[in-house]
């Protein structure tokens, strides 16, 4: 038999979508099945699924060990190994934490790190972000059972800088919302080919391609294409280079890298939308394998109300990865 409480994490969702992540890899069948038999209770009655979970609800599973074993989804974090065998690092000293509270965190991600897996067997910032809440006991293994933290927003595999990350469902709902209504700013800092001498606000039309994962940016609507706004500005540069901080408007696959390719300045390193030759310059005089892109700095809307409302205003920044500012010292 398995016992489980509510939290403030839990509350508000209906009790068969609980259930779905209690037992996750159960089928939906046998889930409604133990609910009707009463092998699922909600407060010591039977219960149909679509009751509304409150705060300190009694959910119990009489259901064998091994049933629960066998249909609940193991959250042990294997990370990286060296050639030694032995971990790489643990979770808490290889994930820097930019600014943490009770609700959120927001994590510097190294380039070369992604944001999510895109297969079973890959290692992302979602795990080292589930290791270093265990490790500091800001979450239980039993927690996670009913609840997973999540990141907001992703970056490119080889983009470095901040991610935003809900610790709780408040904070999860609140990114999200922030994020989707463009609310929480987001600025990057970016070393492209050629010179910049103005700031400008470009406009355009993203079209993917889901095959390659690809991006075309057009000058005119097309159906599937969507529309994309990105403003930068020249912070330092010369005839050749120019080191950009560029205000992401609208938040789309690849659209810092597309758009700023399409106009003539694509970033360096960028092996999908660059320029060959000055890759493979940068790659035989400072070894660099991937785009000089880097989340710099987000800014919160001043007036946030609820559970984050600490939050209103605060400026976070995530400094330049130290090649980055090498590579920058030698080039303009």
């Amino acid at each position: 038999m398995k016992t489980i409480i509510a939290g403030k994490n839990e509350a508000g969702q209906r009790l068969d979508k609980l259930l779905f992540k209690i037992l996750k890899k159960a089928p939906k069948s046998f889930i409604y099945k133990m609910l009707r038999k009463k092998n699922i209770t909600l407060n010591g009655k039977k219960a149909e699924g679509g009751e509304p979970v409150q705060p300190g609800d009694e959910i119990k599973l009489f259901l064998s060990e091994e049933t629960i074993e066998k249909f609940t989804e193991s959250y042990v974090i294997p990370l990286p190994e060296q050639e030694t065998g032995q971990k790489e690092k643990k979770s808490s000293e290889s994930f820097q934490v930019v600014y943490e509270d009770d609700n959120v965190l927001i994590a510097n991600k190294p380039a070369g790190m992604l944001s999510q897996k895109a297969k079973e067997t890959d290692i992302s910032l979602v795990e080292y972000l589930i290791s270093y809440l265990l490790d500091t006991k800001s979450i239980t293994l039993n927690e996670l059972e009913t609840f997973k933290p999540g990141i907001c927003n992703r970056l490119d595999r080889n983009t470095s800088g901040l991610v935003a990350a809900g610790k709780t469902l408040a904070g999860l709902k609140t990114l999200s919302e922030l994020l989707r209504e463009r609310t929480l700013s987001k600025y990057y800092l970016c070393f492209v080919k050629g010179e910049v001498k103005e700031e400008k606000k470009i406009t355009g039309y993203l079209l993917k391609d889901e095959r390659t994962n690809q991006v075309t940016v057009l000058k005119s609507p097309r159906e599937n294409a969507d529309y994309i706004e990105t403003e930068y500005i020249p912070i330092r540069g010369n005839k050749d280079y120019t080191l950009l901080r560029v205000k992401l408007i609208t938040g789309k696959t690849h659209q810092i890298r597309a758009h700023l390719s399409s106009i003539g300045c694509p970033i360096i390193g960028d092996t999908k939308y660059g320029d060959r030759t000055v890759n493979e310059k940068f790659k035989v005089k400072f070894r660099l394998s991937h785009q000089l892109l880097h989340s710099y700095e987000m800014v919160f809307p001043d007036r946030l109300e609820g559970e984050l409302s600490n939050l209103s205003g605060l400026k976070l920044v995530a400094e330049l990865p130290v090649y980055f500012e090498n590579i920058l010292k030698a080039c303009i």
